[in-house]
């Protein structure tokens, strides 16, 4: 989206300047999963596909990647903000916003990362300033989840950043047991520890440490309170069979009886079950707002990242969006955003959403892709087509106010410490040696570059 051209590293990032026009609707063969025997083919939209997409010019734009000629609030921090047409945003100058963002921008931290920047960078100073305008050339206007915030906000060429708290994930691998899994922490018997009475406190007090640096920085868009926490159909079963004591059984059983629930011969009911666990999401998000509002009244709550089956709970969105400000939402499995099963979620929410995560995986990348939850495709081409055909499905939704792509920088397959999820898998616009895929980010930036026209005709 920003028209800033890059003034520092661009000589280490140099891309082309011209992209070669894609058809407006292509074939791309796919695997949903790393498993799968077959290619499916999948018919994807690209940017050729909007009326007059060559003669598209973003509208003039601010550092924050504001729109300049579009003013909806007082200056101040980022907003939420919504009309007759949908949700939108505004930046702390009141412009009119949306985040395109790129998630885990970061230096990384395997050895041979480390030689690669300081043979490119200098340091990691070097590799900021450098990586910013990367992703500034590439129309990008938001670092999100999982950058190292702390180094890229030092820079004169900083960009609006997202922070993650890790309330629940910190609180349950300091005192009450979670574990690392594939892309995400596993809690004992998918239980979160929503009811410890020492989880509010302990929310209360990392907000607090976590925030007291950034409450009143104006390109903070905001904070996560976790990742992918488990949300089950069946939390009330779980809760129940937990060791007898446990706050958590405790509050089921408490439930159960105000509620006069039985559990009849097949199991508890589905509404039993759906009741019980918006009382465990309501709960959650209610404790973090709180936590977070105390801390930093200035910034949004951008709430837990939901994923997997979540999609398919209104009464899930529905706890969640009466605390946030923004529905972030992990979006894997679909090729195209459906309008069909977002509408019910966005209405259940009452609240904006965001896609704060999404990928695709090209075969051409020399790694294996034997892990992660997107998409496989077989060269950056299509990758960067998969990102055009999926990004104008959000476009073209009233309900969303951004997407953050997933993620900077490959992983180095020698880095056996990383999340089992993020091994010898090609997410990155850059390799794990900070070289970019040119033919992705053609495509990327040929999308951001037409955000606003795109908006306008919505």
């Amino acid at each position: 989206m920003s028209r800033l051209r890059p003034v520092i590293g661009c000589l280490l990032f140099a891309m082309p300047a011209v992209m070669a026009a894609d058809p407006a609707v292509v074939t791309v063969d796919t695997k949903r999963k790393p498993t799968d025997k077959t290619w499916t083919p999948r018919e994807t939209r690209s940017v050729a596909a909007v009326d007059g997409w060559e003669s598209m010019r973003a509208p003039p734009l601010n550092r924050y990647g504001g729109r300049t000629d579009r003013k909806l609030a007082a200056p101040g921090f980022f907003r939420v903000l919504k009309n007759a047409e949908g949700w939108t945003m505004a930046d702390p100058d009141g412009c009119a916003w949306y985040s395109v963002g790129v998630c885990s921008v970061s230096p990384g931290k395997s050895g041979r990362g480390r030689e690669a920047l300081k043979e490119k960078f200098g340091d990691e100073d070097g590799w900021a300033r450098a990586t910013l305008d990367l992703l500034r050339t590439n129309g990008f206007n938001t670092t999100a989840c999982f950058s190292d915030w702390a180094t890229l906000r030092r820079a004169t060429n900083a960009l609006p950043y997202m922070t993650q708290l890790n309330m629940m994930a910190r609180y349950g691998s300091r005192h009450r047991g979670a574990w690392q899994t594939s892309g995400h922490l596993a809690f004992s018997n998918n239980c979160i520890h929503v009811f410890d009475p020492a989880f509010e406190t302990h929310a209360r007090t990392n907000a607090a440490a976590a925030l007291a640096e950034v409450r009143d920085d104006p390109l903070c868009v905001g904070h996560f309170s976790d990742n992918e926490l488990p949300f089950p159909d069946d939390a009330l079963d779980r809760f129940l069979a937990l060791p007898a004591g446990d706050p958590g059984r405790k509050a089921a059983e408490a439930w159960v009886k105000e509620r006069g629930a039985a559990k009849g011969p097949k199991g508890w009911g589905d509404a039993d079950r759906s009741s019980f666990l918006s009382v465990v999401a309501d709960r959650y998000f209610a404790i973090c707002a709180a936590a977070i509002r105390a801390a930093d009244p200035n910034h949004l709550y951008l709430g837990s990242r939901l994923h997997g089956s979540d999609h398919r709970k209104p009464d899930l969105y529905r706890a969640c969006g009466a605390h946030v400000d923004i529905v972030s939402m992990n979006y894997y499995g679909v090729w195209s955003p459906d309008p069909a099963k977002l509408a019910p979620l966005a209405a259940a929410a009452g609240r904006p959403l965001m896609v704060t995560e999404w990928y695709a995986k090209g075969m051409d990348s020399g790694m294996g892709n034997i892990s992660g939850a997107g998409w496989t495709v077989k060269t950056q081409r299509e990758r960067g087509l998969y990102y055009q055909n999926f990004a104008l499905g959000l476009l073209e939704s009233p309900h969303f106010v951004g997407w953050h792509w997933f993620k900077y920088i490959d992983n180095d397959p020698t880095d056996t410490r990383s999340d089992p999820s993020n091994r010898d898998s090609n997410k990155g616009i850059v390799n794990n040696v900070f070289k970019p895929y040119p033919d992705l980010l053609d495509r990327m930036r040929a999308l951001n570059e037409r955000v606003w026209p795109v908006l306008d005709r919505r």
